[in-house]
């Protein structure tokens, strides 16, 4: 049974998901997610009431979708850490280049040297490690949808898919996947209509200060990993 997973996406700056390079991974943050969906599941991530762009004010995006990702590969961590290395070494994060998607990269845990992971200067600090690790995989799309700042309105029929708070809904009723499927597949499949919301703060030069407000920023607690199903 294919399912949906959908959260509030409250910052998107283009780590979790991490939408470049032609694969969006879904590697830090979202653990509880990240430990139970499987191949073939989707991953939505919808807008936040207060969300910053960069004309600097906020608004309320909480009824759009900012990114959909169907699952077309699961990887332990230490997977996906050998698999950039082979195959996608643009998501090991460069935190001094000039291109601001390396250093968003989410191959932050490094497992060559130990089964004991060293984090990578990247997005997140030791605030984020112990949370980050317990979502044991990380999700892999080759078939997503990415809107960013430019989310698109949920119609009205499928507005049961957005998430009112902390936490994620998983949704198997059938007929809300049919009618979400029907939808997403009128826009173009692996394409990044618009850059993140706060993708425009990575563009500065890099610094410390990016790095502790992202981590602070991703921060989750127990309440993140509350489960609702729709049946």
């Amino acid at each position: 049974m294919t399912r949906i997973y959908s959260y509030v996406l409250r910052f998107d700056d283009g780590a979790a998901p991490n939408p470049f390079w032609k694969i969006c991974t879904l590697t830090i943050c979202k653990p509880a997610i990240r430990r139970t969906a499987r191949v073939g599941d989707w991953v939505i991530g919808t807008g936040s009431k207060n969300s910053k762009l960069k004309d600097g004010k906020k608004y309320d995006l909480s009824d759009s979708l900012v990114y959909a990702m169907r699952i077309t590969d699961k990887l332990t961590l230490s997977e996906y850490n050998k698999f950039c290395f082979e195959k996608l070494t643009e998501k090991i994060p460069s935190w001094f280049s000039k291109d601001w998607r390396k250093r968003m990269g989410d191959c932050i845990y490094d497992y060559s040297k130990s089964d004991e992971p060293t984090l990578r200067k990247g997005v997140h600090n030791e605030l984020n490690v112990k949370r980050d690790l317990s979502g044991n995989n990380a999700l892999l799309s080759t078939e997503f949808y990415y809107f960013g700042e430019e989310p698109r309105v949920i119609p009205e029929n499928l507005r049961r898919i957005i998430k009112k708070n902390q936490g994620h809904l998983r949704i198997e009723d059938l007929n809300i996947l049919t009618d979400f499927e029907s939808w997403i597949s009128q826009f173009n499949k692996n394409k990044i209509y618009a850059e993140p919301q706060l993708g425009f703060e990575f563009k500065l030069e890099p610094s410390e200060e990016q790095i502790n407000k992202c981590s602070t920023r991703h921060k989750e607690t127990d309440k993140d990993e509350i489960e609702e199903t729709i049946c």
